[in-house]
């Protein structure tokens, strides 16, 4: 399959600069959005350091037979059915070098002791799409006119609901729905969930920051992706949407089209 893909990230209406990065490789039909976060303009950098080492993993020959190395050696210790397929391990220790990079960073200078970041990312394999996320950046599935949410946001919010200590229809009034409660780069070792659903010509896909997804619902989301064809013009309707809705963080939108 071919991949059409396009990403947009803008500072939006309220914030003084853009802590959002993204990756696009289409080479390897790797791609992924950071959120940073912190004091200062540590938001940026981790943001910065997660795109660049994730992408390292991929670019770099050696770190990639390295990991190879490893993903063959894990499969004879551990046994092929403990192990997940190279796409999706290499996925997995892509976002966990950026972990690692940001706190290691993070160590040496103290003034950005609280400096973190979300990382949501697609790797494409024959006829899957590995999915790999920490945080609540998104990653939705558009197909035969439906959309579906992909990942499941690392977030105080989520955790209530899942709990049925907060009903979805009270979120929008939930005073701490933007704390997240697991992000790249505040500790040495960080839980990546990772899986991979089918990818077929015609699946159109998502990865956003959530200064899109707090402001947008998902089913607006789905009728924005449905309306316009091609990458370009889904992303630059979906970040005009979230600034009329008052764009109050920054907003990045990657689109992948797939087809033949």
């Amino acid at each position: 399959m071919t991949h059409d893909v396009f990403v947009l990230s803008d500072v939006g209406c309220v914030r003084g600069h853009n802590e959002d990065d993204a990756v696009v490789l289409p080479e390897y039909q790797v791609y992924a959005v950071a959120d940073g976060m912190g004091g200062h303009s540590s938001g940026e950098i981790a943001s910065q350091l997660s795109v660049r080492a994730f992408s390292n993993v991929y670019i770099d020959n050696e770190r990639a037979k390295q990991v190879k190395k490893e993903w063959k050696r894990e499969r004879e210790e551990r046994g092929a059915d403990c192990v997940p397929t190279l796409a999706e391990y290499h996925l997995r220790y892509a976002v966990t070098h950026a972990n690692e990079t940001i706190f290691s960073h993070a160590a040496r200078k103290p003034a950005l002791g609280d400096m973190g970041t979300t990382l949501v990312a697609l790797a494409f394999s024959a006829s899957r799409v590995y999915v790999a996320f920490v945080g609540d950046s998104r990653a939705y599935r558009y197909r035969d006119g439906k959309i579906e949410q992909l990942t499941e946001d690392h977030s105080l919010a989520n955790d209530l609901i899942r709990a049925k200590a907060l009903r979805p229809e009270d979120l929008d009034a939930f005073p701490y729905k933007n704390v997240i409660v697991r992000a790249l780069g505040l500790q040495a070792q960080v839980q990546v969930d990772s899986f991979y659903r089918s990818a077929r010509p015609g699946d159109r896909y998502l990865l956003c920051s959530d200064g899109l997804s707090d402001l947008v619902k998902n089913g607006r989301i789905g009728e924005i992706l449905g309306a316009h064809p091609g990458p370009e013009a889904a992303a630059e309707a979906l970040t005009e949407e979230a600034m009329d809705a008052g764009g109050n963080d920054n907003i990045t939108v990657l689109v992948v089209d797939l087809a033949e």
